[in-house]
């Protein structure tokens, strides 16, 4: 398994992924548009020569917001998911982020143990945040350098 940063010619792939991880998916044209974005940085995971999972996020000024992170579900329990964080946490660390933040599906346990690992932390809750199913998010933040405002 390699992690890299995705390349255009990866956003086929990602938005197949999309497809199969999200009810309301980004489609092509809004991952191009996304990826295009100088604030937003994106990595892949790369299996071969086949894209298995992704993570995308924006950093403005110092601080981090994990957009979508997605695994392909014939690659799910392979600890893909597990680099992708690290590989984002890593670049937080590398250009001295204060934070790095996310919204998580209340009921996805496995999401919310990964960036537990990563000691992020549940900071408040988004009422009703997600549709198809009608859903709160979790707000998660890591705090980098003891500092939390």
């Amino acid at each position: 398994m390699i992690i890299r940063e995705m390349t255009s010619e990866d956003i086929k792939s990602v938005a197949e992924i999309e497809k199969l991880s999200f009810t309301h998916p980004w489609s092509e044209e809004n991952l191009r548009d996304s990826f295009n974005s100088v604030c937003n940085h994106f990595y892949i995971s790369q299996n071969e020569n086949k894209v298995v999972g992704y993570i995308g996020f924006t950093v403005a000024a110092d601080e981090g917001y994990i957009l979508n992170v997605a695994v392909h579900p014939d690659f799910q329990g392979q600890g893909i998911g597990k680099a992708l964080v690290e590989k984002t946490v890593n670049y937080a660390v590398e250009n001295s982020l204060a934070f790095v933040t996310l919204e998580v599906r209340e009921s996805n346990s496995k999401a919310i143990r990964l960036y537990g690992y990563f000691d992020f932390e549940e900071v408040g809750k988004r009422k009703g945040y997600y549709s198809n199913p009608k859903e709160d998010a979790i707000l998660m933040t890591r705090y980098f350098n003891s500092i939390k405002e």
